[in-house]
């Protein structure tokens, strides 16, 4: 038995997320079913993070078992022959068989794009498109009050019973220009569900004039109870770019905060 992990990039436009979902296309079907049609084995596909619905990924990562021989490094070619184009293996290695995908995972980093050019037609389903500029000093001053550990629960598009805890630790938040695009990057060990949408909603709020920034740091605390919760922004603008994994032998399920992704 050899255990693969699979480095995947995919354009999320027309999957339903990465986790699988009965008659939905996802990544994760698809992932399945080439490992099927190259190998005829069926195996189960682990992934390291639960993108939404049109959300995209240059640097996801999955891993499965297998019995075949094949080299690892092979994996990549064979299944891109039959993956969808808008799916693709990037690396596929051989890790020991304790390796997790989701919870050896010391943190994940994601970007939000906003783009402030309504007129360009390429990068649409990409970022979220805003007609006008924002104010960088107040997003980013607001951005800073995210960095550390906080219950997020005002940040969530959605908490199923099953979430126990929604503290999660953000290690690093930040706001830049680049052109005329306004990119939200965020590095977190694990993230609930809505969370990078909905940060970037009170981002973008803030930046639009909308709200103070003291908000951000508001939403934290009891009085998000109180408050009037920002908007969760389209799914098209939001990219996991990297899963790390820094802490050899790591596992989430021995840590404090063991929900979430």
């Amino acid at each position: 038995m050899a255990r693969i992990k699979l480095t995947v990039a995919y354009d999320g436009t027309d999957f339903c997320g990465f986790a699988p979902q009965p008659d939905q296309r996802t990544v994760h079907s698809a992932l399945a079913d080439a490992v099927l049609t190259s190998t005829a084995e069926e195996v189960e596909i682990i992934g390291a993070s639960r993108t939404d619905g049109g959300a995209h990924a240059y640097g996801a990562c999955a891993h499965f078992d297998t019995q075949n021989p094949m080299p690892a490094e092979t994996w990549r070619l064979v299944l891109n022959k039959v993956l969808p184009e808008d799916c693709r293996i990037v690396r596929s290695v051989e890790v020991g068989l304790d390796f997790h995908a989701r919870f050896s995972a010391t943190s994940r980093v994601y970007r939000y794009r906003i783009l402030l050019n309504e007129f360009d037609p390429f990068r649409r389903r990409y970022a979220h498109v805003h007609w006008k500029e924002l104010d960088l000093d107040s997003m980013q001053a607001a951005a800073s009050a995210l960095v550390g550990e906080h219950d997020f629960r005002g940040y969530t598009e959605e908490v199923g019973p099953e979430v126990l805890n929604t503290r999660r630790k953000l290690h690093h938040v930040e706001i830049t220009q680049a052109g005329d695009e306004v990119h939200l990057v965020v590095q977190g060990t694990a993230f609930l569900r809505g969370m990078m949408r909905r940060m970037a909603g009170m981002l973008f709020e803030i930046g639009r004039g909308h709200r103070p920034i003291e908000d951000s740091a508001r939403l934290l605390t009891s009085e998000r109870d109180l408050m009037q919760w920002p908007v969760v922004l389209p799914a098209k603008g939001l990219a996991l770019l990297e899963v790390r994994y820094d802490i050899p032998g790591y596992d989430a399920r021995k840590q404090p905060m063991n929900e979430g992704e």
